[in-house]
């Protein structure tokens, strides 16, 4: 299968990442995965990405305030955050910062790929 997009797995539980990264490379997207959102930051890959799977809490940064500070230093990435929580003001906070989808774990695999090929889409003309 073809690669088609980039996609960055942000996310502090090492199964999530693991499991995400195994779906979306069944679809064919190329993966990077990282335990924190103080990883991301400081990795070199930023400028490769097509879109952004966080989730919002974890320890340090929280994945809201890791796509704050892309959006402030000029990185438009889409973004769908994923959260255990079902505190509604991380939603709230998400929805205005143009989060592409936020979806409740557990949450089922085809939701996610569904989110993405949305996120993809918008983003390109």
């Amino acid at each position: 299968m073809v690669t088609r997009s980039t996609i960055a797995i942000i996310d502090d539980d090492d199964f999530v990442r693991t499991s995400l990264s195994s779906l979306l490379r069944a679809y064919g997207y190329s993966v990077h995965l990282y335990e924190s959102a103080e990883a991301l930051l400081a990795s070199d890959v930023i400028p490769l990405l097509d879109c952004l799977v966080s989730d919002i809490q974890m320890p340090g940064m929280s994945g809201l305030h890791m796509y704050q500070r892309l959006l402030r230093d000029g990185h438009t990435i889409p973004v769908i955050f994923i959260t255990a929580s079902a505190a509604q003001a991380p939603r709230l906070t998400a929805a205005e910062l143009g989060a592409r989808c936020y979806l409740s774990k557990p949450f089922d695999g085809e939701h996610l790929i569904a989110c993405l090929e949305v996120a993809l889409k918008l983003d390109r003309p």
